[in-house]
């Protein structure tokens, strides 16, 4: 980077950050100010603006406002009061956020429920956050009725749509309701301290948790990533990840909201009809994932996937080797990466397009955003500790995990931890005595490495690195080795263990176009990748399985292994006598058990 560019970065990491701070810090100043309070003074500055838009209806801010307020009477005519919690399950729409913003309005918290889980891990989800009533909508009765055995508590039920005759009419209840503020008398005391939601984390490595989400936090969200994409009245922004998630129902609609613009709400992500959405309504603005910017990559061009008025994207996960495709092929002006947990400490953004890059924190401001990276042991999953015992902060361009400092200071709200409604798990997410005596900080469970520029750049999560041949093999890298090779539509790399050998060795579930060349992919993986790091075996698949975020599942994958019995489908070893994949049956399959192979 010359001196003119690194300059040029410096001047719109100043700006932005300038215009974040003095929009986040206000936050901090006022103490009871309250979601509530913020919305209020939206739907005054903005009243007949429209703010929702989804499934045929649309909300300006007033209506909006209106609606918070009957939901906020409701919850207080069934004996919601301050500190309460409430669970929601429903699909995106415009009427979600009216009802948790309302029922917040009242003091409730509300536990925002993944809307793909069922059975026991939904129950575990309730069971966490006792509530007393819960919203479900219609369409998840079903759900909702196989759940019930397994929770400690029964809550009282009320549907959103047609009841069939079970549970409470949740909009006949609320329709009785005064559109009106809540009364002076019964006006919740909140301050920024009480909590507003309970987001829960994917649950891809164990049962979800549920973090805890308070009004100062929510606030700071919606302000914050409204400053640093500097969205203004007449930003649209299209939202299709779930709304019962941070990035999409706190980070992504609060960009637009808080500063008088739109949010554009589509029930699921569909890569066939997003950029007719985005032409439709005319959005400037959208929030992605990376999986998503790989679907629309490997969809078929679309007449207007080129004819949008886009300004920026924005979101997490778009990873090096389709940044500039992406860029390109949908000729995005800005793209603005991010790295961000719900209940973490550790936030930083690519400002100025570096591709691949998560983010960087320029030194003037290391004061207020706190972040280390310390060398780890990929096979205790714990960060190294010198003959001090103190931690080790990584030099220039090694891997280690990513840490935040954990400090309780008006001044520094950035750097706050509040933790999960499980104290243990709490527990779990932060070091202690890390470079002095007493210090704690929030593990974010990422490794990652910074460049001599201080651009910082993800490489895995923990527990999807692995060992093989006395080697740390990076699962994030190899997918990018692979995913580049014609015909490979999703690529999905982990450890698998080998009896009489040590470490993992590398597995790689492929879906593909019919006819992967298996032997110039051998080819490419020799010429692409250290012997350690090239996968020992391929599982071809229909799709992988990947939650509602497009996080990709990978415990079963690891638990089914390379046994050809328990995985369903075809399984290739990488055959170090002949130099080629071969299809793994049975047979061979006993052969590579009993050390038969060299590998």
């Amino acid at each position: 980077m010359g001196l003119i560019e690194r300059l040029g970065s410096e001047i719109t990491y100043f700006r932005c950050a300038m215009r974040t701070l003095k929009r986040v810090s206000n936050i901090a100043r006022n103490p009871t100010h309250s979601i509530s309070d913020m919305l209020d003074e939206l739907a005054q500055k903005y009243g007949n603006r429209t703010a929702l838009i989804g499934g045929g209806y649309s909300y300006t801010y007033g209506m909006l406002n209106a609606r918070a307020n009957q939901y906020a009477h409701w919850a207080q005519s069934i004996g919601i009061q301050r500190g309460d919690s409430i669970s929601l399950m429903m699909g995106n729409c415009p009427e979600y956020l009216a009802i948790w913003f309302g029922l917040v309005r009242a003091g409730a918290r509300v536990a925002l429920l993944n809307t793909n889980l069922t059975g026991h891990s939904l129950a575990h989800c309730m069971n966490i956050v006792p509530c007393k009533n819960t919203i479900f909508a219609a369409e998840f009765l079903d759900v909702f009725n196989a759940l019930k055995p397994h929770l400690a508590a029964q809550p009282q039920l009320w549907v959103a749509g047609h009841s069939g005759g079970q549970g409470h009419s949740l909009y006949d209840a609320v329709s009785q309701m005064p559109p009106v503020p809540l009364p002076p008398k019964r006006k919740p005391k909140l301050t920024i301290e009480d909590p507003a939601l309970y987001i829960y984390t994917s649950g891809t490595t164990g049962l979800p948790k549920a973090a805890i989400i308070n009004h100062y936090r929510v606030q700071a969200i919606m302000n914050g990533f409204s400053a640093i994409c500097d969205a203004q009245a007449d930003d649209r922004i299209y939202v299709a990840q779930p709304l019962y998630h941070t990035a999409g129902g706190v980070l992504a609609v609060g960009i637009t909201l808080t500063a008088g613009g739109s949010v554009v709400i589509r029930d699921k992500f569909s890569a066939r009809h997003f950029w007719d959405d985005i032409v439709e309504h005319e959005c400037t603005a959208f929030q992605y994932i990376g999986e998503l910017c790989r679907y629309l990559l490997n969809a078929p061009t679309s007449e207007n996937e080129t004819r949008h008025n886009l300004r920026f994207c924005n979101g997490n996960g778009l990873r090096p080797d389709i940044w500039m495709n992406f860029k390109t092929r949908f000729r995005i002006p800005k793209i603005i990466e991010w790295y961000a947990a719900t209940e973490g400490n550790v936030t930083m953004f690519n400002l100025d397009g570096k591709p691949g890059s998560v983010g960087r924190i320029p030194k003037w401001l290391e004061h207020r955003f706190v972040t280390k990276i310390v060398r780890f042991d990929v096979a205790t999953e714990q960060p190294m500790r010198g003959a001090d015992g103190r931690c080790i902060e990584c030099e220039y361009d090694e891997v280690g995990e990513a840490i935040g400092k954990i400090v309780i200071d008006p001044d520094k709200p950035a750097q706050r931890f509040d933790g999960y409604s499980d104290k243990q798990a709490t527990e779990k997410k932060i070091l202690h005595n890390v470079f002095q005596e007493g210090d704690a900080w929030f593990r974010t469970g990422d490794l990652m490495r910074k460049d001599s520029l201080g651009y910082f750049y993800f490489v895995d999560r923990i527990g999807d690195t692995f060992r093989w041949k006395e080697e740390n093999v990076s699962t994030s890298e190899v997918e990018e080795v692979i995913s580049v090779f014609p015909g490979v539509r999703e690529v999905n790399v982990y450890g698998v263990e080998i009896p009489l050998h040590n470490g993992r060795a590398g597995m790689a579930a492929i879906v593909s176009d019919e006819g992967l060349d298996l032997a110039a992919l051998h080819t490419h993986l020799q010429q692409q990748l250290p012997s350690y790091a090239r996968p020992v075996f391929l599982r071809i698949q229909r799709a992988l399985d990947i939650t509602s975020t497009f996080k990709v599942k990978k415990v079963d994958l690891r638990n089914q292994g390379f046994d050809p019995r328990r995985c369903g489908d075809p399984v290739y070893f990488n055959n170090p006598e002949s130099i080629a994949f071969e299809p793994l049956d049975l047979n061979l399959f006993k052969k590579i058990e009993v050390g038969d192979f060299r590998l």
